[in-house]
């Protein structure tokens, strides 16, 4: 049997982490051939098949869980050898903000490798909308965050680094069909004002009545109102739940933006070796 490389096992634990290789390729900052392409060499390395490829979802084998968790050791280890060679190991503190509409799709894996990779950094999640996240990034009670930047609304220059762009998209529950409804019941969450105005301007600009059922800046709520087909949504792509339907101007419904999504950090952050190399991990892997 040859060498176990670093890169197989690092896209081995994504994809069982994520649950397909669509979700771990950007996870790993690799294409989705790349990533089956390295999960392939694995399986010959080690001669065993190590997932069950079905329709829809992914499983281990029983050769799969005997090496998983040979992986995430190799791995971590992997990552404290690199911090050593560094020269010393990084300590501190750092708190990323997070909007909780990216926080399962973009931050949770990722998280989690940061937390495996600086065992000695103390880190703390904030789960707020970007309006409340970008303020207080501007007080250094933040040291890093995720964030939709909505510049045509705050008259700012653009802020942070940017990352990619997150589409929104319209849901609603298949089965209560609540886009057919007239006035159109809408459910809303924390956009910027921005977004918000041109999803309004959107429906106005097709001749429908709507009204707001719903409004709040936690999404939670917000998709369980949809499921109950009270109401549709626009919401990031990427936050979407499977079991919801994708609705379309086939639908009565106006094509919706994409929104920029950024990465930013506090000016006194800059003096933390900690929130330096955090910053930078979050950067390479989200990057686009």
């Amino acid at each position: 049997m040859h060498d176990l490389q670093i890169d197989w096992l690092r896209a081995f634990i994504a994809v069982v982490d994520s649950g397909s290789i669509t979700a771990a390729s950007r996870q790993v900052s690799r294409s989705q051939s790349a990533v089956s392409m390295q999960l392939k060499k694995l399986e010959d390395c080690v001669g065993h098949t190590l997932l069950d490829r079905g329709p829809r979802t992914l499983s281990l084998t029983p050769a799969g869980i005997d090496l998983l968790s040979y992986a995430r050791q190799l791995t971590e280890l992997h990552g404290r050898a690199q911090l050593a060679m560094r020269g010393a190991t990084i300590s501190g503190k750092v708190s990323i903000g997070v909007p909780d509409d990216y926080i399962s799709s973009h931050f949770a894996l990722m998280l989690r490798s940061l937390a495996t990779r600086f065992t000695d950094v103390e880190i703390t999640v904030v789960c707020e909308p970007s309006s409340s996240l970008l303020p207080r990034i501007d007080r250094g009670d933040l040291d890093v965050a995720l964030v939709t930047r909505d510049t045509a609304a705050r008259g700012e220059p653009d802020r942070g680094r940017f990352l990619f762009h997150e589409p929104l998209v319209w849901v609603a529950s298949d089965q209560h069909e609540a886009w057919r409804r007239d006035p159109l019941p809408l459910a809303l969450h924390e956009l910027g004002n921005r977004f918000r105005n041109e999803v309004l301007a959107g429906i106005e600009a097709l001749g429908r009545d709507y009204r707001v059922v719903y409004g709040s800046p936690n999404i939670t709520g917000q998709l369980a109102i949809v499921e109950a087909g009270l109401a549709v949504a626009a919401v990031a792509r990427c936050s979407a739940p499977a079991h919801l339907k994708l609705l379309d101007t086939r639908h009565g419904l106006p094509d919706l933006p994409k929104m920029e999504v950024a990465l930013v950090r506090s000016r006194d952050s800059r003096r933390s070796a900690a929130v330096e190399a955090i910053y930078n991990e979050v950067l390479q892997t989200l990057d686009a």
